[in-house]
């Protein structure tokens, strides 16, 4: 089992502990609905160092990353950061990304910790041919995400740059808390907030420094109900090596006027299924339970909780194209549910 710069803190804060992605992960602190509710009305912080980071550097960078990603990269400046995702050769998605630009010929491609080895074994294969170099950084890189409506004033407390400054998505170098970070104006949980990038062996001082300026440690627990409520996907569930990306309502970032690796198979593969965001008035959907219309089963359920903001159950689901238009319904333990379709996010976010 993985772990990460502050496994250690974690056990001695007395976090509940699990394995996720092969990393010794905390789940909760207090409680889910505790740290969710202090990022939705405060400031959070998360430890994520699992994820993988490579960067990608050379003449031909740009080029590479048009070849390897759906999104436009052309559109990304100097100092700039942008959703994106992998597809493969079938149409589907070998994983969704983040990609930061932090020089002319230089950008840092952030993939979720599960598909690390994928990824990079992946994006060695596409780079043959081209002139960059990949270097992944995923061990000595530790990334913390402070999240919610407070997160700027906390962090800027310990921050060199003002960060009044800083629009969503702009990524920049600082020092906090004493030690040299890369921070971006990103997120995973809907809020405003940051992600602080370091070297693993500087992460212990920031977390701490944090903690002491007042922001609650928060677990995967939280981050999952978090990115629910805003309705964001997560790999393995919404997204998979089987899914069409046009079939979600990610669609926005297949940019279909440019080259891309597999764009005729994904240009040319159907939405037998698409994927639709549910709202229960009773009852918590959770992964697996069936979607229904009329007693008859049309679709399954991605992701789902309970929604601690609006105290309702919410879901993402995969139904049969044509299916949503109906009455739908959801089975938990055998009983039946009334569901609402809805666009996400579940809940109003800035």
């Amino acid at each position: 089992m993985k772990t990460t710069p502050l496994t250690e803190i974690h056990q001695q804060l007395g976090a509940k502990m699990a394995p996720f992605a092969g990393y010794l992960m905390p789940i909760q602190y207090t409680s889910i609905t505790a740290e969710h509710l202090a990022v939705r009305q405060g400031a959070g912080v998360f430890d994520v160092s699992h994820m993988g980071e490579f960067w990608v550097r050379g003449p031909q960078a740009l080029d590479f990353l048009q070849y390897a990603t759906l999104n436009d990269v052309s559109k990304l400046k100097v100092g700039r950061a942008q959703y994106s995702m992998l597809p493969n050769e079938r149409g589907g998605v070998v994983d969704d990304i983040y990609l930061y630009r932090t020089g002319e010929e230089e950008y840092l491609v952030v993939v979720n910790a599960a598909n690390i080895e994928k990824d990079w074994s992946h994006l060695q294969r596409l780079a043959e041919g081209f002139s960059v170099r990949l270097e992944d950084a995923s061990e000595r890189t530790g990334l913390l995400a402070v999240q919610g409506p407070n997160a700027a004033k906390v962090l800027q407390k310990l921050c060199d740059v003002d960060l009044s400054s800083k629009k969503k998505n702009d990524t920049f170098t600082a020092t906090v808390a004493g030690k040299p970070a890369r921070l971006a104006r990103t997120g995973y949980t809907g809020e405003d907030g940051f992600e602080l990038f370091t070297e693993a062996t500087d992460l212990r001082a920031v977390w701490d420094a944090l903690l002491q300026a007042g922001v609650t440690p928060c677990g995967l627990g939280a981050r999952d109900t978090l990115r629910l409520e805003a309705g964001f996907p997560l790999y393995g569930h919404e997204l998979t090596d089987e899914t069409n990306p046009r079939c979600t309502p990610f669609s926005w970032v297949v940019k279909e006027h440019k080259e891309f690796y597999g764009k005729s198979a994904l240009l040319a593969g159907g939405c037998d299924q698409v994927l639709v965001g549910l709202l229960l008035e009773e009852g918590i959907p959770r992964e697996g339970y069936r979607v229904l219309v009329g007693g008859e089963e049309v679709g399954h359920i991605t992701s789902g909780t309970f929604s601690p903001l609006i105290k309702k159950g919410i879901a993402l689901a995969y139904v049969l194209s044509g299916a949503e238009s109906g009455a739908l319904q959801v089975e938990i333990r055998g009983k039946i549910y009334p569901a609402h379709l809805v666009n996400p996010p579940f809940v109003g976010l800035k």
